[in-house]
């Protein structure tokens, strides 16, 4: 998993609230069995005037030119700012995948969903929330300053503004050590692999029929 420490990036404005799984990535997508190839496809009914299937060329599509990912100023963009309640709807596990893959490191929102919430931190994106009026101010200064960039320090656990002004968020201790070391589930469990490596050679000493299976 790729380690979260400090980024900078452009903002992109999500002015919707409840945006659901089934809207970040549609249910067609979830076919693959890989983890990759999704951000192709994030906000696909949004994105794209005609319907998209699994393996579709891209530029074969026709873009909505009134969504706000497919506008020129927010190419590019690295951080979203959303309403509440983003990524509510089924636990798919490909909604971050998808965020991530179309090059999205942060999301910014007054609250998320649950499943959504701890999967985002499971698949190295930070998602952050902050007071309702907070993020209002942000929607603002996004729209009214084009080329908007905000600076996401992890271990500070402050937002920088433009303008220097910091903004605290608060963050669970464990899923900040993860992030910042890089570690997913696999990760934490290979921190032990010594450990591991020696319990495993230790019982097959003491119990060497487990070495021998039946073809």
């Amino acid at each position: 998993m790729q380690a979260f420490t400090m980024h900078k990036g452009l903002v992109a404005p999500m002015d919707r609230a409840n945006v659901d799984t089934d809207a970040i990535i549609p249910k067609q997508f979830l076919k693959s069995i890989a983890r990759t190839g999704f951000g192709p496809n994030l906000f696909d009914e949004w994105r794209y005037l005609d319907k998209g299937e699994p393996g579709q060329d891209p530029a074969s599509r026709r873009p909505n030119p009134d969504f706000v990912l497919n506008q020129p100023r927010y190419a590019g963009a690295s951080i979203l700012l959303a309403r509440r309640n983003f990524g509510c709807g089924s636990s798919r596990e490909h909604a971050p995948w998808a965020l991530d893959q179309f090059g999205f490191r942060a999301i910014i929102a007054p609250s998320f969903a649950d499943i959504f919430f701890n999967n985002c931190f499971k698949n190295g994106l930070l998602p952050i929330v902050l007071p309702e009026a907070v993020v209002a101010r942000l929607f603002d200064e996004v729209a009214a300053f084009p080329g908007y960039q905000l600076g996401v320090d992890l271990p500070r656990q402050v937002i920088v503004k433009p303008d220097g002004a910091e903004i605290p968020f608060e963050v669970q201790a464990f899923r900040k050590y993860c992030l910042v070391n890089g570690f997913d589930d696999i990760g934490l469990t290979l921190r032990h692999a010594d450990k591991i490596k020696a319990f495993e050679a230790e019982r097959l000493a003491r119990m060497p029929w487990l070495a021998h299976r039946e073809l």
